[in-house]
């Protein structure tokens, strides 16, 4: 077999020799890489006997680099600051100039650059203000990180550094030295640093965006005993925020021996605009700007509020204390596992918030147990919540009747700023008077664009489900809606007197309209399109049907006698026609066992009266009838019930005319109705209306 192997595979006549050279340790080999180099290597050998030219090549090269050195060495490096002022000027479009002396040492393990008076002008559009001036700085740097492609500064020493930033309404910024490059919102990325000092320095803010003004001092400092105060890095700044006070702090620990590897830890508190804001965390990777961890916590009046100082839309809401975990990992903010309370509600979840070329954010929200004042307030209604959070309630503004359907103008120029996608579900929802049970919302919001889809309301007995979508590219939105009821109990309507509902049933309803406003209550008052309801079937208490006819014989008696009988609702159909904010009654038919009720009329969403007029006639005879309409009229909230008096007056003209003429007995012809009205069409009635 060994003399078969080589034969067989074609291997080379010395493969023995060659595969004890493979498997010899590495030791052995480098050896005898060495020895080859040092009998045949041509450059080595001329290093080591140089030769008359090897020897002149040599010279000349020391003498190179001592040259550049004793150059360096006794280089004026002042010489470079107006070559470097011109350029960087150019680069960045604004004046840059070092105005006092440049010293560089570059012999040194740590060379160091010092520069003194640097100011860093402002923008074409911000030329009153420099962006930045600087009476010192001084910075050295570790030569053998240096050598690795990398940057470390044993120390950076700032004095009296003097920034002024200032942001315009259309998005220009003083501090941005590239404005034609996007936005990708990462965080500054400095190197690292393992001293930092920053003396007497200042920063003042003027976000003309954001109506934010702010006057804060900056200092990093190492106290080398007590007596010297203490040390760390510390940002306290006030200002105002649309008028109202702004104070911020930042606090962090000091300077000293910082490591990529060591989590840098801080405190920041930030209150204004009726919010306070404070984050407790460290910076996971020190002087990357992009990546840190913190706990936040959070309160004020409205989280709409935050807009000014986060820059995120949110919605209207009562006062709120909320507390979670914050994390950013460059563009990307995260706001996990928070909770709290708004309003009288509790609220958890997570945020995650984009700020990339685009704004995007994506929550996902949830209630155990909700207040349904508190989404009233989401809607743009006037709540107040008591001082222990238990209860919120919609109050009233103004005098008279309180609106219905809330005013306050969506700001449509925050929608057009981000994207977004929104789920919200409450489990539980405190009892209030439409019965609502459970709520899930969702919403997607897109290029200016909102689409709210599902919005569900369970109530106890029914449901509400629809979408609406909200165009808020055109200066006036443009919005439409549909919605549908089922199944909500009509009971729940009219409230029970003495334990006995005077009416039952099951309303079914749609609601389609669409039109421009910039509140819910200018939409409604401009919208067209159509509103229905139908009770297919159901009961109501005897007297109330008699007295939809008017038949005061029937229904007085019953109704002053007590009786608690019922009368069947064959059909109840209200269709309306929507234009210009006003409903018209194309169909209202009521059509019970004892009498058909007809009406006519309107519903003014703008004003949110009612004017409408039922006309009931009996199915049975009766001997008391009242020959007139019924009027409902008023504000929605608070309608009245009346009979026309024109037509009673007449009613009673002709009684006396009878009763004068023909004979007394006859008078009472006037006010009896034969009962010849026939059952409505209800088949037909419900199937038009949906």
């Amino acid at each position: 077999m060994k003399r078969f192997l080589p034969n067989s595979l074609n291997l080379p006549s010395n493969w023995q020799d060659v595969r004890t050279r493979a498997l010899a340790p590495a030791g052995v080999r480098v050896r005898e890489w060495r020895d080859w180099v040092v009998d045949r290597d041509p450059v080595y050998g001329s290093f080591r006997r140089p030769g008359r030219p090897e020897r002149i090549a040599i010279s000349v090269t020391l003498l190179l680099i001592l040259a550049v050195a004793i150059f360096l060495l006794l280089f004026d490096w002042n010489w470079l600051r107006g070559p470097i002022g011109r350029w960087a000027s150019a680069k960045y479009d604004r004046e840059i100039a070092l105005q006092g002396d440049l010293d560089v040492n570059l012999f040194s393990w740590t060379p160091s650059v010092i520069v003194n008076d640097l100011k860093f002008g402002g923008p074409d559009w911000a030329r009153e203000a420099d962006t930045a001036n600087v009476d010192r700085i001084e910075a050295r740097f570790r030569l053998r990180k240096l050598f690795a492609g990398q940057i470390e500064m044993p120390l950076l020493a700032i004095t009296r550094p003097n920034a002024v930033l200032i942001s315009t309404e259309d998005g220009r910024q003083s501090w941005d030295l590239e404005p034609d490059k996007p936005d990708t919102g990462e965080g500054m990325k400095l190197p690292l640093i393992n001293k930092l000092i920053i003396q007497d320095g200042r920063v003042s803010l003027d976000a003309r965006d954001r109506g934010v003004t702010l006057e804060a001092a900056v200092t990093a400092r190492e106290a080398a005993t007590a007596a010297d105060g203490e040390s760390g890095f510390l940002v306290t700044g006030e200002g105002s925020l649309n008028g109202s006070p702004l104070t911020l702090r930042i606090e962090g620990g000091p300077f000293i021996n910082i490591r990529r590897d060591r989590p840098y830890r801080f405190e920041a508190t930030l209150a204004g605009a009726r919010s306070r804001l404070v984050a407790n965390g460290a910076i996971t990777r020190p002087f990357d700007l992009g990546q840190f961890t913190s706990t936040l916590s959070l309160q004020g009046q409205n989280l709409n509020d935050l807009y000014l100082l986060t820059g995120v839309t949110l919605p209207n809401t009562p006062p709120y204390r909320l507390s979670g975990a914050l994390t950013r990992d460059d563009a990307v903010w995260t706001f996990n596992d928070f909770s709290g309370r708004v309003g009288a509600s509790d609220l958890s979840g997570d945020v995650r918030v984009d700020a990339g070329e685009r704004l995007k954010v994506e929550a996902e929200l949830a209630s155990r147990r909700l207040d349904i004042d508190d989404l009233a307030a989401i809607l743009g209604a006037d709540t107040r919540t008591t001082e222990a959070g238990t209860n919120t309630t919609v109050v009233a503004s103004g005098a008279g009747p309180a609106m219905l359907l809330p005013d306050a103008t969506l700001q449509v120029d925050r929608l057009r700023s981000m994207d977004g996608t929104l789920t919200y579900r409450a489990a539980s929802v405190k009892a209030n008077e439409m019965d609502i049970r459970t709520v899930n919302l969702g919403a997607v919001l897109k290029g200016g664009v909102l689409d709210l889809d599902p919005v569900s309301f369970a109530f106890d007995r029914g449901e509400l489900n629809g979408t609406a979508k909200i165009n808020a590219t055109r200066d006036t939105p443009y919005s439409a809606v549909d919605f549908r009821l089922s199944g909500y109990p009509l009971e729940s309507l009219v409230p029970a007197r003495n334990g006995e509902s005077p009416i039952t049933g099951r309303a079914l309803g749609r609601a389609r309209l669409e039109g421009p406003g910039a509140s819910i209550h200018r939409f409604a008052a401009a919208s067209k399109g159509s509103i229905s309801l139908v009770v297919p079937q159901g009961e109501m208490r005897a007297a109330f049907a008699e007295l939809l006819g008017v038949n005061a014989s029937a229904g007085l008696l019953k109704l002053l006698s007590g009786d608690q009988s019922r009368s069947t609702i064959r059909c109840g159909v209200a269709d309306f026609d929507v234009a210009n904010g006003v409903a018209r009654a194309k169909t209202f038919v009521v059509d019970t066992d004892v009498v058909l009720a007809q009406g006519s009329g309107s519903i003014n969403l703008g004003t949110e009266t009612l004017d409408l007029k039922i006309d009931g006639e009996s199915k049975k005879p009766r001997l008391l009838r009242l020959w007139t309409p019924i009027h409902v009229r008023g504000h929605l909230s608070a309608p009245s019930v009346g009979v026309e008096t024109g037509q009673l007056i007449t009613q009673a003209g002709v009684t006396g005319v009878l009763a004068a003429v023909v004979a007394p007995f006859a008078a009472l012809f006037a006010f009896v109705d034969p009962g010849l009205a026939e059952d409505a069409n209800c088949g037909s009635l419900i199937a038009n209306a949906r």
